[in-house]
Formats: structure tokens, sequence, C-alpha cells
């Protein structure tokens, strides 16, 4: 470890050495997802190819008046407009896309960036304003939710210099911090994606809980790919309501997800990037914070935007513990300090 941090020390100085290693790192880890999702995903396309191919055929055997070409034609609007949102089966009775309840559901997708894609605007006049719309509702989504997790920092920290107060004493910093990482953690993965999966795969009855686990993630970590969508399935009840609890649970969500990353990230000895930034890696990144030398800044931080918490600089520090020594202990010849006011610092 020490010879690659050396090695790291050494390379830092050479101004592209950060840019091309992450470049390599993420080239090779978007070929690593390729070639995964290749190898998973191609053979059942194939099946439901070939399962598609063969419906095709049954049904211009059964009937001989219509052509493949006709047949083509209608398949084609079919799709076209099923990528809008419109769809053409009779037992699809989830009412209008551009209802009120709809449209908020809608736009609560676009300032948020999760975009699920199975409603897009139809007309010109729809796509110009979905994208001024998006241009000022993306940056006041964003200001909301760091205000919100300016406030959830406070008791976020408060459980952090409780359990400094609890355990400073028999542990290291950087192990009370994974400590307060990891209930942080265990809290969103059970209220924001457990317990919402078992109520998505109740509600929903076309989901199991895998289903419902699935949308809960790809919603909060804003990939949206828009395969499932709650509150669409024929005859759901109290659709309205439903819809306005789904863009509540979808901005609580995003809440805490910044949270934990701002936790996360405030831990240097976990963040990545440091290992290639202009810290010298053979210094302890806690000892940094706690002497105050400002390369990792005060408080929590995501992307730049720190919090101004004014017990940051206390939340770390290790108790101390005085101790007057018996009238048998003698002193060190080089050490002025008076006996009586020594530190002793636990381990």
């Amino acid at each position: 470890m020490r010879l690659v941090a050396g090695w790291a020390n050494q390379m830092r100085n050479f101004p592209l050495f950060r840019p091309i290693i992450l470049s390599m790192l993420m080239a090779s880890y978007l070929a690593f997802g390729a070639s995964v999702f290749q190898l998973i995903e191609q053979p059942i396309e194939h099946r439901l190819q070939e399962k598609v191919d063969h419906l095709k055929a049954e049904f211009l055997e059964k009937h001989p008046c219509i052509t493949d070409d006709d047949l083509e034609s209608l398949l084609d609007e079919v799709v076209r407009a099923s990528n809008h949102g419109v769809s053409a089966s009779r037992n699809v009775t989830g009412g209008p896309n551009w209802s009120f309840g709809q449209s908020l559901f809608f736009s609560s997708t676009v300032v948020t960036t999760i975009g699920y894609g199975h409603v897009t605007p139809l007309s010109q006049p729809g796509k110009l304003f979905c994208m001024i719309y998006a241009l000022l509702g993306i940056p006041l989504t964003l200001v909301l939710l760091s205000a919100l997790v300016e406030r959830l920092l406070l008791p976020a920290t408060a459980l952090l210099r409780s359990l400094n107060a609890a355990l400073g004493h028999l542990y290291r910093p950087f192990t009370i911090r994974l400590v307060h990482l990891t209930i942080i953690v265990t809290t969103f993965l059970v209220f924001f994606l457990v317990v919402p999966a078992g109520i998505f795969a109740y509600l929903e009855p076309e989901w199991d809980f895998l289903d419902s686990f699935y949308y809960c993630f790809i919603s909060l970590t804003t990939v949206g790919l828009g395969d499932y969508i709650p509150g669409d399935s024929p005859g759901q009840p109290y659709r309205p309501f439903y819809k306005i609890a789904t863009i509540f649970y979808l901005i609580t969500g995003l809440t805490f997800l910044m949270l934990t990353l701002t936790v996360f990230y405030d831990i240097p000895q976990l963040n990545l990037s440091s290992v290639f930034s202009s810290i010298k890696l053979d210094e302890d990144p806690e000892k940094m914070r706690l002497s105050g030398s400002g390369a990792m800044g005060p408080g929590y931080g995501l992307g730049g935007l720190v919090m101004r918490d004014e017990y940051s600089r206390h939340e770390q520090r290790r108790s101390v513990v005085h101790i007057r020594p018996r009238p048998d202990d003698s002193p060190s010849p080089d050490d002025t300090t008076p006996v009586h006011a020594r530190d002793v610092r636990l381990p």
C-alpha cells in the first residue's frame, strides 16, 4: 500500500495523470457493464424476437386477406404511439396521460431529472416549454434538496457527536465515522428502498418485490428507465392520491440519498478521488482534518457544497484524560510541560 501511495505521490506532479487514470477506469467500467448486459440480455431479446415473428406469421396465416406490408404499417403506428405514451391495447385503461395528476407526476420527473420517458410532450410548443421548464426547475430542485440536506445534517451530526462521546475513548475517529455511515446507509436502505418496495409490491398487481425494489433503486438514483411506473395499472384505485404520494416519496428519497452521499463524501479515507489529488497520501487525512489544515475543508461537503456547521471542528476530537503522576514518576529532561498539565490521549 505504501508503495502504491509513493508511486501515486510521484505521478501526481504530472498534470494529466488524474484525468487519464480516471478516464481509463471509466472506460473499463463501461466496457465491463456492456459485456455483462450483452451476455445476460441478448439471449432473452432473441427469444422475444422469435416469439413476435412466430405470432406475426400465425396472424398472416389465419388472415390471408391482410398483407405483410399492411401489418407492418399498423405495427409501426402502434409502436410510434406507444413511444409517446399512447397505448393501442383496449385492456390498458390507465386514463389519459395529460390529466392534471399525470401532468404533475411528469413535471416532478422532469425537475428531479428522473425522466422516465413513458410520457413525452407531443407538440412543438410542449417540447419548447419542457426545455424552459427543466432549465429553471432543475436548479430550483437542487437548491431545495440542498436546503433539506443542510437541515438533516443537524440531527445526523448530532448523532455523530453522540457516537464520539460514547465511543471516542475506545475507537479511532475513522472507525466511529464508519459506524455513523453504516447507520445512515441502513436507514436509507430500510426506509427508502425495502419498505417502499414492499408497499409498491402490495399496491401494484403485476409487480413482485424485486420489481418494486428495482423501481425504487432506479428512481432514487435518477436513472429512470421508465419500464415500471406506479399508478398506471388498469383500475388503479385512488390514482391521483397515489401519484402525489409517489412524488412525495421521490423527493424525500432523493433528499436522504444526498444526505447519505454527503456523509460518505466527508470521510476522506473512503473518497477515492483523494488518491489522485494533491493531498499527500502518506499523511492521515483524518489528522489533517483535525489539525485544521483546510485540505479537505471543515464540515460536510458534496460536490463543492460545504455545509457550515459551527461544531464540525469539534466532532472528531478524541477524549483527553488529565493524569496526575505519582511522586515517583520522573519527567523527561527535555519535557518542559508542567506535570499536572500533561495530556494523555487514549488510543
